[in-house]
């Protein structure tokens, strides 16, 4: 009896022994399971290597069941099964997750696929405009808020985009974009609501990137915003941009209103081509192309006939009130720049005629302007149609930064057509030619702030009375701007 005691307490370690060692392997075994390796056969050899040391044990105990190792097997593939289970829910999770960004570009989010994003932007512009000489009555100086904009945009999954830009500025509310954009391929997207007509070089830049406060004479021959819908698309490797759209049509210089005033629609294009885009050349940074609309329209008051302004944003240009626009309007404007290094220079010309008629007096005139801007970025940073986009040691007070600084100049001209006076504009009144200059100073504390000094220039041909010149408008103006 002693043996069989002795026999069956040896023989019943056995399993014990071999449970525990199990146990321990596959506790050793679990960071291979979480790295995702295989470890079930890892596990599967050192239970056979224990089974031939302690006399070959073919059962192990479980809650007090007895398992052979095929079983035990079966448990462990179920379990590494379970663990991969929640590993694969993990990454799922993980994936779906919204991804926050904070930067200087603004907020944004993005669902964790990609395809859905937000974007939180905004432009605060605050002018102060000193006139020296030559200001019109009531051009007082003044500080103002030139622009107030914040401004939403991002995509609705993988084919749609979408912006939305009110402006607070002024006395009241407005839109200045509210579009959505159907992306077919970068060859090929629509888009539709209110926005830039694609047709001026100047026009279709950036205000935050502008390099001088206001706009040259030319972009008051360029219509601003307008309701309608265009394809546009880049082709043979983003070297060549194209635009054309339907609008309801607005005047020249201004923005649309909010509905088609005359029932009759403008019909605009534009074509840009930068041969040399993507290389590293000389010619790398040379873009140039052409815009033009045609159109119809008919009607007299602001709506339908433009009033030109200097770059100190005073009119020195209008109609008579009794004259009509009646028949076909249309633009061109050839355009193009070249940034190479520090060096940028931007330049364009367009012309706007328009069919008018006053009483049984019907004519058609044409009114033309052009300009050429160049830059100078002193701190080495690259000059671009974007503007320095961010200084290379941005302003640091007690250290060594002092941001990015440039030097710009521009020189433009705008003639209106001499058969305009006295019939369809009053000479003592409207100037019939205006040439103006600006220089300044642009400083990038960093990519979100900066300060603008310019001192602009605008002489004149008429628009005093007894035909003499109107005198010469001298201001200074001065900018700060946050943009994320």
């Amino acid at each position: 009896m002693q043996h069989r005691s002795n026999a069956t307490r040896g023989t019943g370690a056995r399993p014990a022994v071999v449970w525990l060692a199990g146990a321990i392997a596959f506790a050793l075994a679990l960071p291979a399971f979480a790295q995702g390796k295989p470890t079930v056969e890892e596990l599967l050899r050192r239970l056979e290597a224990l089974e031939q040391r302690y006399g070959g044990a073919s059962a192990t105990t479980v809650d007090g069941q007895e398992l052979d190792l095929a079983a035990l097997d079966q448990r462990l593939r179920a379990l590494e099964r379970n663990l991969e289970l929640q590993a694969e829910a993990r990454a799922a999770k993980e994936k779906e997750a919204a991804v926050v960004t904070v930067n200087d570009k603004g907020a944004a989010f993005k669902s964790g696929n990609g395809d859905f994003e937000l974007k939180i932007r905004g432009l605060l512009q605050g002018d102060a405009r000193f006139f020296v000489a030559g200001e019109p009555a009531g051009a007082n100086d003044t500080f103002l808020l030139r622009t107030a904009r914040p401004i939403i945009e991002g995509t609705l999954g993988k084919w749609v985009g979408y912006r939305f830009a009110p402006e607070f500025s002024g006395d009241s509310a407005t839109i200045a974009d509210a579009y959505a954009d159907l992306k077919f391929s970068p060859a090929a997207t629509v888009r539709v609501g209110k926005f830039i007509v694609p047709m001026g070089l100047e026009r279709l830049q950036s205000s935050s990137a502008l390099p001088d406060i206001e706009r040259a004479l030319v972009s008051e021959l360029i219509p601003n915003r307008d309701l309608g819908v265009q394809l546009q698309g880049e082709v043979a490797g983003g070297k060549v941009g194209y635009a054309i759209g339907v609008f309801n049509g607005t005047v020249d210089g201004r923005d649309a209103v909010t509905s088609n005033p005359d029932n009759e629609f403008d019909y605009v294009g534009r074509v840009f081509v930068e041969p040399f885009k993507g290389g590293d050349g000389f010619w790398s940074g040379l873009g140039f192309g052409i815009g033009g609309s045609v159109g119809d329209t008919t009607g007299t008051g602001n709506n339908f006939l433009p009033r030109y302004r200097t770059p100190g944003q005073q009119q020195f240009f209008n109609y008579r009130s009794a004259v009509a626009a009646d028949g076909r309007r249309s633009r061109w404007s050839p355009q193009g720049y070249f940034y190479r290094g520090s060096f940028g220079l931007l330049a364009e010309y367009a012309s706007s005629s328009q069919e008018l008629r006053v009483g049984t007096t019907r004519d058609e005139l044409e009114s033309t302007a052009w300009q050429a801007t160049a830059s100078w970025v002193l701190t080495g940073e690259d000059a671009s149609y974007r503007g320095v986009t961010k200084p290379s040691r941005p302003f640091a007070p007690g250290k060594d930064g002092w941001g990015a600084w440039e030097l710009v100049a521009r020189y433009g001209e705008l003639d209106v057509d001499d058969a305009a006076f006295p019939v369809f504009a009053d000479p003592s009144v409207a100037a019939h030619k205006a040439d103006a200059w600006v220089a300044g100073v642009n400083w990038y504390l960093n990519s979100n702030l900066k300060l603008v000094v310019n001192y602009l220039q605008t002489g004149f041909e008429g628009g005093a009375t007894g035909g003499a010149d109107r005198e010469t408008e001298k201001a200074v103006f001065t900018r700060l701007q946050v943009a994320f």
